[in-house]
């Protein structure tokens, strides 16, 4: 046993310079570990609570008051309890808020103390966070989703569809993967310049953003942009699209105001299945808002057998929520982000109920992200498969896939997950990940 000796905890900035929380656990042993959580923009309204000061300061997104409760409530609480611990030490946090949605200490909060705890307990066993999690398998790195181009809430609503991604899933090798993403972004850029369109101008998560008539200008920019860089769009690079539908929502329809239409749930879908007809896309994440349960039932229907379907909003990293998916057969895929729920604990019994579901799973981050790495090791120690962190550029970006490229380097019996649903030719249907229902005490 080594127990947490001291706790510190203090306002951090994110990669948009807002404010977050930072904490550093200390164990008797001296081991310590350090957490800086990120935060994201484009939320749905079931994710756990972010805790902010209001008032003047950083236009009331700061969070002294959170790191307050830090130092005053969780610290003594904490201090002597196992590090090696982590569901207990996850269930005093929970314990210690009394609410369902960590409203009263914060998810950022709580998810710094969380992160840190198992840092500082891995620092403790003297081996990587990834092999805590995963001590007897060889390293399984995650296929990499990577974002080329950006609209939305990440990039000033320049395009209606918040990302338009490339995931390298012809590559042998997780550095391979790496280098073919760079090449497609790239590409992309020069594409984006025969247009006439400047590609100085970089999104949240690192993506290009830029001024495009219509989503599936996006689609064709992408496309042309991986053949450009000398690679063949499906077979080597393929397209992932987050629509984040939540924030298209208008009254009972969807705006897409760059485009000045406004569209059912049911005529959504058919233009999504229009461009799985034109494009090697494998990937749709939110393609309707988070609680039209009509529009997902409708596009799983629709779209399951021919592309993965991923729940961010939907499912919010919720256990209960994930397993009422799963129970209804909704979508075939699920974003894991700790924050959304706020401790590692059930970031990771949400992962491992989908996969023990036959959903695939995606560990991803948010568009306030920080330069810590651990999400890197998650993805590799819940043997995820799938990881969604951002562009090739921005340092809080790259430093996940450079943690993902040194634990390749530094592994010889790594590999690189396969892609569980891909269209490998142009055309070609992809494969659904298989459902399996939960048992009844999931």
């Amino acid at each position: 046993m080594d127990v947490i000796k001291r706790m510190l905890a203090w306002e951090a900035l994110d990669s948009r310079g807002t404010p977050t929380v930072g904490c550093s656990i200390g164990l008797e042993s001296g081991a310590e570990g350090q957490a800086i959580v990120p935060s994201g923009v484009s939320t749905g309204s079931h994710e756990a609570h972010e805790r902010r000061d209001g008032g003047e300061r950083y236009w009331g997104k700061g969070v002294r008051d959170a790191v307050k409760t830090l130092k005053a409530e969780v610290a003594p609480v904490l201090v002597g309890c196992d590090a090696h611990d982590q569901q207990g030490i996850d269930n005093a946090l929970r314990t210690l808020d009394r609410t369902d949605d960590l409203r009263r200490v914060g998810a950022n909060a709580v998810l710094a103390v969380s992160v840190a705890c198992a840092l500082a307990a891995a620092e403790s066993h003297r081996q990587p966070l990834w092999r805590v999690f995963n001590p007897a398998r060889s390293p399984l790195l995650p296929m990499p989703m990577v974002n080329i181009i950006s609209g939305g809430a990440h990039a000033g609503a320049l395009i209606d569809i918040q990302d338009f991604l490339a995931v390298p899933v012809g590559a042998a090798s997780f550095s391979q993967a790496m280098e073919w993403a760079s090449r497609a972004r790239a590409g992309t850029a020069d594409e984006l310049r025969a247009r006439g369109h400047d590609t100085a101008l970089v999104a949240d998560e690192g993506g290009l953003a830029a001024q495009l008539p219509s989503n599936r200008t996006a689609l064709e920019v992408l496309t042309t942009g991986i053949e450009r860089s000398g690679l063949a769009p499906g077979d080597q690079v393929a397209i992932a699209i987050d629509v984040a539908a939540t924030q298209l929502v208008s009254g009972s329809g969807y705006r897409l105001e760059r485009e000045r239409r406004t569209l059912s749930a049911e005529a959504l879908i058919e233009e999504f299945s229009s461009w799985l007809d034109d494009f090697a896309i494998v990937s749709i994440e939110d393609p309707v808002a988070e609680d039209d349960h009509d529009g997902w039932e409708l596009a799983t229907h629709t779209l399951t057998d021919r592309v993965q379907l991923v729940g961010d909003d939907l499912f919010a990293t919720s256990p209960d929520r994930l397993r009422a998916g799963i129970r209804e057969q909704i979508a075939n895929a699920v974003l894991v982000k700790p924050n959304q729920v706020g401790t590692l604990s059930d970031a990771w019994l949400v992962t491992e109920t989908a996969q023990q579901a036959g959903y695939a799973t995606v560990i991803s981050a948010r568009s306030g992200d920080t330069e810590d790495a651990w999400l890197a090791d998650l993805a590799v120690g819940w043997r995820a498969g799938q990881i969604k962190v951002g562009s090739t550029t921005r340092s809080e970006r790259t430093a996940k896939w450079n943690r993902l490229l040194r634990l390749e380097a530094e592994n010889a019996d790594a590999t690189l997950a396969p892609w569980p649903a891909v269209t490998t030719t142009h055309g070609q249907r992809a494969q659904r990940p298989g459902v399996r229902l939960p048992d009844p005490e999931m």
